[in-house]
Formats: C-alpha cells, sequence, structure tokens
C-alpha cells in the first residue's frame, strides 16, 4: 500500500512520465501523461486531480476528456462519464475506442435511468458500439460489447440476436475471437448449449489467449459445471503470464462460484502486484475485491490493509467504506 499522498504521488508519475516508449514527451503533455498513469495504476483520484488541471489550461483536448470520461466510468459515476466521452467527442468522433467508451459511459447511465431516459440512451448506446465498430472493425472490444447489446436487448432499442449472429459473420475473418465469443452467445441465448460450448472452445483456439478461457471458464460456471470452470480458470492463468485484467475476471468468476479461494487469492495479489495494471480491472475495486476474500477466510487485518489501500486511491469510495465499517 502506498504510504504517500496523492499529490507527492502524481509528482513521481510526472517524473516517470517524462520519457515513454523510449520517445520524450512534450512538456505541455507530461501532466496528462502522468494522469493516465494514474489512471492505469487505480489511482483515480490523482488521475482526475491532474486531469482537471491540464484541461484548465487545455480546454479542448478530446484525449484529456477521454481519459477523465474513463476515470469517471471506473468509479460508477455515469453522468460525470457521460460528459466527459461527450467533450471528447469534439476531438475523437472518429475514434474507434473513443466511441466504444461513449456507449459504455451511456450505458452505465441507462442503468440508473427511468423508463423514457433509458430508452433514449439505449439508443445512444447502440450508435456508439455500432459506430466504434464501424471505425474499426478489428477492434475486438468494441465487437464484444456491441453484440453484448444486441443479445441483451429487446428489439425495440435495437437488439435482436439475429444482428449478433450477422455482426459475427461479419467479423470472422477480421476479429475472429470475437466472432466465436459472439456465436456462442447466441447459441447461448437460443439454449442451443452444444453449440454455445463449441464456439466458445472455437475462440479459445484462435490463439490460447487468457480472456478467451475466462470466457469459456465463466459459461461453465453459469451452466454450473464447476469443475470445467476451474479447469478452463486454471488455463487462464497459465496463459496470462503478464497478470493482467483476464486474472481478475478469473478470481471473479471463481469467487461467484465459491472454488478455489487460494487461487483467487493469489490472482488478484498478483494482478495487484505486477506490471500489467489497467482500467479494464480498476485497481482501487481489485482491492475492495481482495479485502473481502480475505475478511470471509478471517482475515480481518488484512482485510482492513485492502479496503485502506481502496480508500488511498479513491478517497470517496462508498463500497469501501461500508466494508471497514462491517469489520
Amino acid at each position: 500500500m502506498k504510504s504517500w499522498g496523492m499529490a507527492a504521488g502524481l509528482v513521481l508519475l510526472v517524473a516517470a512520465a517524462v520519457v515513454e516508449d523510449g520517445h520524450a514527451i512534450e512538456p505541455e503533455n507530461m501532466q496528462r501523461s502522468a494522469a493516465e498513469r494514474a489512471l492505469m495504476q487505480g489511482d483515480v483520484d490523482a488521475a482526475v486531480a491532474g486531469l482537471r488541471g491540464y484541461l484548465s489550461a487545455n480546454p479542448k483536448d478530446g484525449q484529456a476528456h477521454f481519459l477523465l470520461c474513463r476515470a469517471f466510468y471506473s468509479e460508477d459515476l455515469a453522468d460525470a462519464a457521460v460528459g466527459e466521452c461527450e467533450a471528447a467527442m469534439n476531438d475523437l468522433s472518429s475514434n474507434s475506442e473513443a466511441q466504444d467508451w461513449l456507449g459504455r459511459a451511456c450505458g452505465q447511465k441507462a442503468q440508473g435511468a427511468g423508463y423514457i431516459a433509458g430508452y433514449r440512451l439505449a439508443h445512444r448506446v447502440q450508435a456508439a458500439f455500432e459506430r466504434a465498430v464501424e471505425i474499426d472493425p478489428k477492434n475486438g472490444s468494441a465487437v464484444d460489447d456491441l453484440a453484448e447489446y444486441y443479445i441483451a436487448a429487446p428489439s425495440i432499442i435495437g437488439g435482436g440476436i439475429d444482428k449478433a449472429i450477422a455482426l459475427a459473420d461479419r467479423e470472422l475473418k477480421l476479429t475472429p475471437q470475437a466472432a466465436h465469443r459472439t456465436y456462442a452467445l447466441a447459441a447461448e441465448a437460443n439454449k442451443d448449449y452444444t453449440r454455445a460450448e463449441a464456439e466458445f472452445r472455437a475462440a479459445v483456439m484462435v490463439g490460447f489467449r487468457a480472456e478467451a478461457w475466462a470466457d469459456l471458464g465463466h459459461y461453465y460456471a453459469r451452466r454450473r459445471q464447476f469443475d470445467d470452470a476451474v479447469a478452463a480458470l486454471r488455463k487462464c492463468m497459465e496463459a496470462d503470464k503478464q497478470m493482467d485484467y483476464a486474472v481478475v475476471d478469473a478470481a471473479s468468476i471463481l469467487m461467484e462460484i465459491d472454488r478455489v479461494p487460494e487461487l483467487s487469492e493469489h490472482l488478484l495479489r498478483g494482478y495487484l502486484e505486477g506490471r500489467s495494471k489497467s482500467d479494464d480491472a480498476p485497481a482501487f475495486k481489485v482491492h475492495l475485491q481482495l479485502g473481502r476474500l480475505l475478511e470471509k477466510k478471517g482475515d480481518k487485518a488484512g482485510a482492513k490493509i485492502e479496503f485502506d489501500a481502496a480508500l488511498a486511491q479513491v478517497h470517496d469510495y462508498g463500497a469501501a467504506k461500508k466494508a471497514l465499517q462491517s469489520l
């Protein structure tokens, strides 16, 4: 756990950002780069402070607004996230990743909206995801998001399993892992479990990537095939040498099915101690996860350390505050 404050931590991040990938960063971008590094490490308070300071002098910088959108999204601050992603569109309307995150932010906001507002937001989610895939058909994350939208949403707001299958047909040669995942989710929605398992396995076979193993493990967990789920999640760990966000997904699934808690702890600690953290699995949320796991096994002192670590990164993190109070 960090022993320095937010300001001091940001100073160190600025110093580390002077050179990135062997190239000097322009001085005016150092603050933005430092804030991005803070966001990837889960230090959201530092990221938000840095980005707000940068934007006060560079209010039209779309990349900074985009990063702030992602920071707010990680905190489940949907209104703020949507506002920042919308501001980013002034610069980044042709950026596939930015469009994908706009769709995610609108989806997050829609979850807490009423019927009429939710209906309008749903169409914005669909439009943003579709635009993200249109801009870059090889953006597998955007393909995944659009496929999930089509499968989950009713037809009145643009959903449809047939649309998901058509998307997979178009993507099969471009992003085969995402395409097979889409076929699998569509088959599962149609209760064709034999086809679903085959397609999740086909997604694994594309490149034996950790996230594909995690998807297969999650499928088995949903089918209550717990031994198969654990086996697939162990394969996820073996495939993920960098210990990135995929191992957090694996740990989360193991915790959901209440299997092999020692493996979950190993995966969560490996992620937090590693160098592959990102906002795909915000570190402050992983600290909370680990703390709850430790609390469950009776290690209240260890749990407190993790809850405190979460609050050191996001000082007003309600879930961590509540967890501390319940110890």
